[in-house]
């Protein structure tokens, strides 16, 4: 939602800073539902009736995607960043906010996981190009066992494999665990002249920032080729530990 123009007497310019702090509050209202799904390839091998995983947010279920025993798909999608915002407060720019993301393995069977992440921005509801996505700033948590692949990823999508088996009812460690947009875009004014009256404007005013993670499952038993079918990727598997390697 747009935010209303706020113009001061050329003498009072000096309130702009009190005033003008809120040029993403909007944003958490629109960001694009997470999308959770399974690879379907390479099913020969995978019992169907076993498999499920679930994309958790700050320790709660978000998204979900279980097998059912008549053949369809028990699904269930969220939205990410609904409660990003604690009661009473406003959107900052440049402020951390908790934002772990994880993935549980709601099967039954042991499972290898991947998760797609994409940051954008939107103006109007629509995609825009004109921002940076790395402003938008997800923090990755150190030691968590996910790797990122090195050559599928762009400053707005990134692709990240974590390295363990997920044991049926076990849950990842948190991919991240907080997001800020960078603080230099509340920095940018535009300063607008009629007449004796001054109007500024944040010049990135009525633009949300969009966040989206999907996660992909495939069996333990034969790892190697699952992913490779699924994911079209070579990895070397060992004691139920993945390494994402380049062939």
């Amino acid at each position: 939602m747009k935010k209303n123009k706020r113009s001061f007497p050329v003498k009072s310019t000096l309130l702009f800073a009190a005033a003008g702090i809120l040029m993403l509050g909007s944003a958490v209202g629109s960001t694009r539902a997470a999308l959770t799904y399974y690879s379907e390839n390479y099913s020969a091998q995978m019992n169907m009736l076993s498999i499920g995983v679930t994309l958790q947010e700050n320790g709660k279920d978000i998204s979900s995607r279980d097998y059912q025993q008549n053949g369809s798909w028990a699904e269930n999608s969220g939205i990410l960043l609904k409660n990003l915002i604690p009661s009473g407060e406003k959107f900052t720019p440049g402020k951390a906010y908790e934002e772990k993301l994880s993935v549980k393995n709601s099967g039954s069977i042991d499972t290898f996981v991947r998760m797609i992440v994409t940051k954008s921005w939107k103006k109007d509801d629509i995609k825009d190009t004109t921002l940076d996505p790395n402003l938008i700033e997800l923090n990755l948590t150190e030691g968590s066992g996910w790797t990122q692949a090195p050559v599928e990823g762009s400053d707005e999508r990134s692709i990240y494999y974590y390295t363990n088996a997920i044991p049926a009812g076990g849950s990842s460690n948190n991919l991240t665990d907080s997001i800020r947009i960078d603080g230099k875009i509340a920095k940018e004014v535009e300063k607008k002249q009629e007449g004796n009256i001054i109007t500024y404007e944040y010049a990135y005013n009525g633009y949300t920032f969009c966040l989206e993670a999907e996660v992909d499952a495939v069996q333990t038993h034969n790892a190697a080729e699952a992913i490779k079918s699924a994911w079209g990727v070579d990895v070397a598997v060992a004691d139920d530990e993945l390494s994402y390697r380049l062939q």
